[in-house]
């Protein structure tokens, strides 16, 4: 979800601008009332008014702070409810190994302001919830690849592969560019598998790896001699393979349409196989 922000919208929408207006429109009927000033002069005057602080405000760099930091609080708020609804998707397993991160967490932050006797956890710490975050991203991506998988019969496609060849090799000329383009799809479909199959034992390797850091970071908080000592465990490491991971999957997301591509097109070709054979 991107939002598109336009300042002078936002600008509008303000209390302070809904009120002046407001006020504006009762005060030209007030002066309709009484006869005393022309409504069309308040109004003209609220018109110039309205301009001009639709000239100002908007344009302003601490407005634009404002309603940046604003329109991102909505972004992450959004993300959160979506990553929420996500995890009811879940199969119990993998909802089991979510909420385990979650109370790890919790637990981690307990036990550093419990054993360090401070009221904030350090940056640190809190970064456990972006990790935390992206375990659950992670875990999503995971599922679907590994379900992708399961969905194909590897050894089905290499017999059709090895059919195919023979096909290609021992066919007439004019039938012959039909069955190596079939070669040809095949050959891509197990490239494919093997891309997906590699994406997906990085990621199952990044997930452990995110779990047993969690476990690290509450055997580090639970027996660190000072808070200081926390500073010694390599989040910045952690994070820098996980975006790494994301950044790969996002080459490789592709892989996901080609497949599906290349499952259409082998159904496109298959009735015309059979069709020649008869």
């Amino acid at each position: 979800m991107e939002f598109k922000i336009s300042y002078i919208k936002e600008a509008l929408k303000e209390p302070i601008n809904i009120g002046g207006l407001l006020l504006s429109g009762a005060a030209a009927a007030y002066a309709a009332t009484l006869g005393v000033v022309e409504p069309t002069i308040v109004l003209a005057g609220a018109l110039v008014a309205e301009g001009a602080y639709l000239a100002v405000v908007p344009a302003s760099s601490f407005y634009r702070r404002i309603v940046d930091r604003r329109s991102r609080h909505l972004v992450e708020e959004w993300r959160k409810k979506q990553r929420l609804e996500l995890i009811k998707t879940f199969d119990p397993r993998e909802r089991e190994a979510v909420e385990y991160l979650s109370w790890m967490k919790r637990q981690i932050a307990d036990n550093f302001k419990k054993f360090a006797r401070l009221q904030e956890a350090p940056p640190q710490i809190q970064e456990l919830e972006t990790t935390w975050e992206a375990f659950v991203d992670l875990l999503d991506e995971y599922r679907r690849r590994k379900n992708h998988l399961r969905a194909i019969n590897r050894q089905a496609v290499e017999n059709q592969l090895r059919q195919a060849e023979r096909a290609a090799g021992q066919t007439d000329d004019a039938t012959r560019p039909l069955h190596e383009r079939n070669v040809s799809i095949l050959r891509r479909r197990l490239q494919t598998f093997d891309d997906i199959e590699r994406s997906v034992k990085r990621v199952e390797a990044q997930l452990q790896m995110i779990e047993n850091f969690f476990g690290l970071v509450n055997d580090q908080v639970v027996t660190m001699p000072t808070p200081e000592h926390i500073s010694a465990l390599d989040f910045d490491s952690l994070l820098s393979s996980i975006e790494m991971t994301k950044e790969i999957l996002q080459q490789t997301a592709p892989i996901m349409t080609q497949l599906d591509s290349l499952n259409r097109e082998a159904s496109q070709l298959r009735p015309s196989l059979a069709a020649e054979r008869r």
